[in-house]
């Protein structure tokens, strides 16, 4: 198995300031581009900032704010998580990460996906009665972009181009691009389709449930004679010191932020048990001590197959400071044992 990358994701969330009031969204992406410095510093492998069009996540422009941290920073590649491409246009995404790419001396990466939220549809004028199309069109004129060369491509959802080159170019002549998935066959299907790698967002249930989507992945591969590609996961998680003190840091800002996207869905709200159980050995979150979190990932990668763990460290108001303790573990001691353990 080669080795794993591992990295870190954030959506930006809005947290609070010492008078308990939620914290100005200017402050809470200078504090975001602050946690990247250090995980750059730290050799964490990637930092992916996620796209909301909501008053809970400060985030609505990731290419901007990654354009800001490659400033600031040496080694670590940017990329987003996700970039909801149904509600963009793919020839600006793609225009605006071949910049970030030029800024950052070629780090950029891109992770597309639908999204779970549905606020930048209305926002941006699309009718959700097109979800479905408008994702599959629009990653098929996003693939014939990442070719750079001119496009010729018709659709329902877009004007049409015809033998129009896009500019600028990548220094390397193909951006990293990356398919964000939740768990439908379909959308593991059609990635393999396009020959793009494979992230799977995995924050409910039991990890190893998905390791058929990652079988599945590699033979819709095959079969569409693509070659083999990275899988990765997204997940989220916390540490600090002991498994008792991460999941307490934890709890709080966790059963908050599920309350509150609960009662806009529909879901009851969270118990401590039902939190237990997920931050178990069985469950979607990886929290605890770094031992603990290094193990449950070393498990995970080995039973998918995986290339690239990615950890989402932003939960709800969770404290500017705990997400630096966490990002500090996660580099000094998580990452090393992780890699140990699978080399073993």
């Amino acid at each position: 198995m080669q080795q794993l990358e591992m990295g870190l994701d954030t959506f930006g969330d809005v947290t609070l300031g010492a008078q308990g009031a939620p914290k100005p969204a200017a402050r809470v992406i200078r504090e975001l581009v602050e946690q990247a410095v250090l995980a750059d510093e730290l050799g964490v492998d990637f930092i992916g900032v996620g796209e909301h069009h909501r008053e809970d996540f400060a985030v609505s422009a990731p290419d901007m704010v990654l354009a800001a941290i490659a400033g600031q920073t040496k080694r670590i590649r940017l990329g987003s998580a996700v970039t909801v491409l149904s509600s963009d246009d793919p020839v600006r995404v793609f225009q605006r990460f071949a910049t970030l790419d030029a800024v950052s001396n070629g780090r950029a990466e891109v992770i597309l996906g639908r999204g779970s939220f549905t606020e930048s549809f209305p926002l941006f004028g699309y009718d959700l009665a097109q979800y479905e199309e408008l994702f599959e069109e629009k990653l098929e004129l996003f693939a014939e972009l990442r070719k750079e060369q001119p496009v010729t491509w018709q659709g329902n959802t877009r004007a049409a181009l015809a033998n129009q080159p896009v500019y600028p170019h990548t220094e390397s002549g193909a951006l990293p691009t990356w398919i964000a998935v939740g768990g439908s066959p379909q959308s593991v299907v059609r990635a393999a389709h396009h020959g793009l790698p494979l992230m799977l967002a995995i924050i409910g249930g039991d990890p190893m449930a998905f390791a058929p989507f990652a079988d599945l992945y590699h033979r819709a591969l095959t079969e569409f004679g693509q070659p083999a590609r990275p899988v990765g996961v997204h997940s989220p998680g916390h540490i600090a010191a002991t498994d008792e003190q991460a999941r307490d840091e934890l709890w709080p800002h966790y059963a908050a932020m599920h309350a509150a996207i609960g009662r806009q869905r529909g879901w009851p709200a969270m118990t401590r048990e039902q939190f237990e159980a997920t931050a178990g050995p069985d469950g979607a979150l990886f929290v605890g001590s770094p031992g603990t979190v290094a193990v449950k990932i070393a498990k995970v990668a080995r039973a998918l197959g995986l290339s690239r763990f990615d950890l989402k460290y932003s939960h709800g108001t969770l404290p500017h400071e705990a997400m630096l303790k966490s990002i500090d573990l996660y580099g000094t001691q998580v990452i090393p044992a992780v890699r140990a353990a699978l080399a073993g």
